[in-house]
């Protein structure tokens, strides 16, 4: 398999297979798509896939997905991906979208150029053919302008169970249905007073075939023609001759698209009839959709979560949006090796936010600097320790590559250490400080506990203990102290205060908003929590949006938003271990 980048980043696993590969393989050995040039002459790639956002939101996890799973196809296959808006509805769009999603884009590692030649599109580039192409299929008698109300128009399309009623309208001439759409196009109409539908079959089994709409009447404002025009091509309609005017070989939609998917045919079937297209034309396949427990994707409901200030913004890192697990911590090689491992499937099923948060922690696991910091601390002051001396300790900056050489951070006399790590009565098995037991400083010295202040409340606000000069970590005299306990700590005089945000999961329910649930009512009131941690003062340096290991605590990245030069915010990407595993 190439790993070459031009088209897309370097896959991080090898590919499993899946059955769109089978069915790339498949016309790759018919050559099915050989000898295609462009219009201007050149030749084709025999693999031409595309993702086809609309820049009515932010991008999520199930974006991702097919991200990278058409730009991957098309690396792995050395084709070519397209990056296409399908802006045709000018009343939920804005630049805003457009460029968060190409930075997403981008961010996850993929590229849509090839050569010089860059392969960004917008529905809107093809306006003039969609209209030209619509005035064909009514000239042909294939559609017709119908001037039903919406309502009659709903009445009138049945139901499952119930064909539908062939509109008043469609029998119109077709030179009379002309007019009426060139004056659409005019602005002569209101919205609503007329639709462009395709001429089909009102009694078709399936609902997407009983004369669905082509054109639609929309006086509003569009982010990239302005006021140009005042009639827009539905979806349905436009994507499958975006895809032919685009060279697509491969329409990869999910599962929800499967039932459009002879529509999709009938437009191209009935255009390359009047001479617009020539065969092989794009077929389109599904796969399921990505369904992440833990989670929800409805930009209806993330965008309930922004404006009714549940979350604090797009870019939460606890939303499910790219922008949110970007800032989160997650890395562009985490969600590619996401995706690689949950595969391609014909049949909807649920992946655990296990799988999700398991990628990520083999990700940064080899790739984390390490350092010490203690969340929620307690002052440990070692009685015998000189008064304004330090030691400096050392410590690897990552376990398993000691080419990248080590840290050093003092010690002395007063340290913190985390609050867990005292208990004045033990319990069983417990092998941190209490009084008369000695455990060991992490890359420091052997202490005895020897006692505890309180306060008048009687809670413990400092331990006591000494140290034993000869037990020094890397030092001879170290074999020497046999102990149980090993403990984090950071000196206080010298640790750097930090702001920490402990992030977790969302919601406490696998499935927030199935089956009509109230999604709200599965918040988990823990999925943020904001402390001052004290972290050693080698963090200082560290670069907002750099990731690296508190060691026991897991893994963190400097905020990309609120990190200061000397003084990082870090958020929790994610803890060493699943704690939500049964």
């Amino acid at each position: 398999m190439s790993n070459d980048t031009k088209n897309g980043s370097t896959n991080p696993t090898p590919a499993s297979s899946n059955f769109l590969r089978g069915i790339i393989e498949a016309d790759l050995a018919a050559g099915k798509h050989e000898k295609r040039v462009d219009k201007d002459g050149q030749p084709l790639p025999t693999v031409i896939t595309r993702f086809p956002p609309e820049p009515n939101g932010y991008l999520h996890i199930g974006h991702a997905k097919s991200i990278c799973l058409n730009f991957g196809l098309a690396r792995d296959y050395a084709g070519r991906c397209n990056l296409r808006f399908d802006d045709t509805n000018p009343t939920k769009e804005e630049q805003e979208y457009v460029d968060t999603i190409i930075d997403s884009v981008k961010w996850l590692g993929f590229d849509w150029h090839v050569g010089d030649k860059e392969h960004l599109y917008f529905a809107s580039d093809y306006f003039d053919q969609l209209y030209a192409m619509a005035e064909y299929l009514i000239t042909a008698g294939h559609a017709y302008v119908d001037s039903q109300s919406a309502d009659d128009m709903a009445k009138n399309r049945g139901n499952f169970g119930e064909a539908g009623k062939n509109s008043p309208f469609r029998d119109r001439p077709a030179a009379e249905s002309l007019d009426l759409f060139r004056r659409m196009k005019a602005g002569e109409f209101k919205d609503g007073e007329h639709i462009v539908r395709a001429k089909i079959d009102m009694a078709s089994p399936n609902m997407n075939m009983r004369d669905p709409a082509i054109y639609r009447i929309r006086h509003a404002h569009h982010h990239r023609t302005g006021d140009a025009w005042c009639v827009y091509p539905m979806y349905d309609y436009a994507h499958p001759i975006e895809d032919a005017i685009e060279n697509i070989t491969h329409s990869i939609c999910t599962l929800e698209f499967q039932d459009h998917r002879p529509f999709y045919d009938w437009v191209l079937e009935r255009l390359a009839e009047g001479g617009f297209f020539t065969k092989p034309l794009p077929h389109q396949y599904e796969f399921a959709r990505l369904n992440l427990t833990y989670a929800i994707t409805s930009k209806r409901k993330l965008l309930q979560l922004v404006e009714e200030n549940i979350v604090d913004g797009w870019d939460d890192p606890r939303m499910p949006t790219i922008v949110g697990i970007r800032r989160r911590g997650y890395t562009p090689a985490s969600i590619q090796l996401f995706a690689e491992r949950i595969g391609v499937a014909k049949v909807d099923s649920w992946i655990d936010m296990s799988t999700l948060e398991g990628a990520l922690r083999d990700d940064l696991d080899d790739k984390a600097p390490r350092a010490i910091a203690v969340l929620r601390p307690l002052k440990l002051i070692i009685d015998n320790f000189p008064e304004d001396e330090t030691v400096e300790c050392t410590a690897p900056v990552h376990p398993h590559h000691p080419e990248r050489g080590n840290r050093t951070f003092p010690i002395s006399k007063e340290l913190w250490i985390e609050q867990e790590d005292f208990m004045e009565v033990p319990s069983k098995g417990y092998f941190r400080l209490f009084p008369g037991n000695k455990v060991r400083l992490r890359y420091g010295y052997v202490v005895e506990c020897v006692g505890a202040d309180k306060d008048a409340d009687g809670n413990i606000i400092a331990v006591h203990c000494t140290y034993f000069p000869d037990s020094k970590s890397g030092t001879e005299g170290s074999a020497n102290y046999k102990v149980k306990g090993n403990l984090h700590w950071v000196s206080a005089a010298h640790a750097l205060e930090a702001e920490v945000r402990l992030y977790d999961r969302l919601f406490t329910d696998a499935h927030p908003d199935a089956g009509g649930k109230d999604f709200k009512l599965a918040l988990n009131p823990n999925s943020k929590e904001v402390i001052t941690a004290y972290v050693e003062p080698g963090v200082s340096a560290v670069q907002a949006d750099e990731k690296l290991q508190f060691e026991r605590h897991g893994y963190f990245v400097a905020d990309r938003v609120d990190s200061k030069a000397g003084k990082p915010v870090f958020n929790r990407v994610v803890t060493l271990k699943d704690s939500w595993g049964k």
